[in-house]
């Protein structure tokens, strides 16, 4: 499980690479794909790297409704960020020995061969997965990001954001940073529910617990965002979206503006600000042009929809808020 997680790291454009090589078969395709991930993927089947794509595939529908957190206004959607956590490997958080951990990041541009002109191009990345509390101590994320063999080895990071439009949080005070303990309970189906919650190392106590739906579903025409961490990026807002699909049972459709790293994304309502599901599957993130590779854009009522599991899938597994526990207002 450990080096599957390694593959659902990797950049998308790296994985397709592989794919076209191990299909044509000749010296010259084999050469066109980088040698180093070329080498890390050797030990990985076609129908292993197809399903790690269908996973992490993701999008943009119509206008592209990102925008960094630290340009919203305050009020309820801003206040919806601060539930929001970014996943990193423990081995990229480094501590500084002065109560701050440094974020290993890569150049986001660089790490997918972006074209110039692409959004954020410039900005870090690092995050592979996103996540949300929705207790003191749980944090609610996909079921693919986060697995026992690996649930320990999880840094769970609030404050992943660009402090302004030229500069990123990459030194994060210690007290905002939290290990995964113990897995409460999990689902990854492929076409179904995809889910997990982690108990973490201590209860949170200075940020907001993200109210979630428990019973009942999302109407068909609701407005929804989300919020976090496209491709490994500081955190971003994307509203605009809408429901889709309200049709399968464990998870609806949506024209989510997400990519992979959005995995765990909370969905919200944007009307009652409750989170309705988990961003977990979707459409392909980037496409090539010329020599370099541009965001996927699809009509809003184009290509597949993002699936997000619904949050009735687990929340008899998350205790109801206590007065105290109340979402803090800022």
């Amino acid at each position: 499980m450990e080096d599957i997680q390694k593959l659902k790291e990797m950049p998308v454009n790296v994985l397709l690479q592989e794919l076209r090589a191990r299909e044509a078969k000749t010296v010259e395709s084999a050469l066109a794909v980088p040698a180093e991930p070329s080498e890390s993927l050797k030990e990985f089947d076609d129908a292993t790297i197809v399903r790690v794509l269908k996973e992490n595939q993701k999008v943009i529908y119509g206008i592209d409704d990102r925008i960094d957190v630290c340009d919203l206004p305050g009020g309820p959607d801003l206040d919806d960020v601060d539930s929001v956590v970014a996943l990193f490997r423990a081995s990229k958080v480094i501590d500084n020995g002065d109560g701050t951990s440094a974020l290993k990041i890569d150049n986001f541009g660089a790490a997918h061969n972006l074209c110039p002109g692409e959004r954020f191009r410039d900005q870090p990345a690092g995050a592979f997965c996103s996540g949300f509390l929705v207790a003191p101590d749980i944090i609610a994320t996909a079921g693919h990001c986060v697995n026992a063999g690996n649930v320990t080895n999880i840094c769970f990071v609030f404050g992943f954001r660009m402090r302004d439009s030229s500069t990123a949080e990459t030194a994060v005070d210690n007290m905002e940073i939290y290990r995964g303990v113990e897995l409460l309970g999990r689902e990854e189906a492929g076409n179904g529910p995809d889910w997990a919650l982690v108990r973490i190392d201590r209860p949170v106590t200075n940020h907001r617990i993200a109210r979630i739906r428990r019973d009942g579903r999302v109407s068909d025409t609701q407005t929804l965002h989300v919020i976090g961490h496209p491709a490994g990026l500081p955190t971003k807002f994307a509203g605009g979206a809408s429901v889709r699909d309200n049709r399968p049972g464990a998870f609806f459709i949506a024209n989510l503006d997400t990519y992979g790293g959005n995995s765990g994304s909370p969905v919200f309502n944007s009307e009652t600000h409750e989170v309705e599901g988990i961003l977990v599957r979707g459409e392909t993130d980037f496409v090539r042009q010329g020599t370099c590779n541009v965001s996927l854009v699809c009509p809003s009522t184009g290509c597949r929809g993002e699936d997000c599991t619904r949050t009735t899938e687990f929340q008899q597994l998350i205790p109801e808020p206590s007065r105290r526990e109340q979402p803090i207002q800022h």
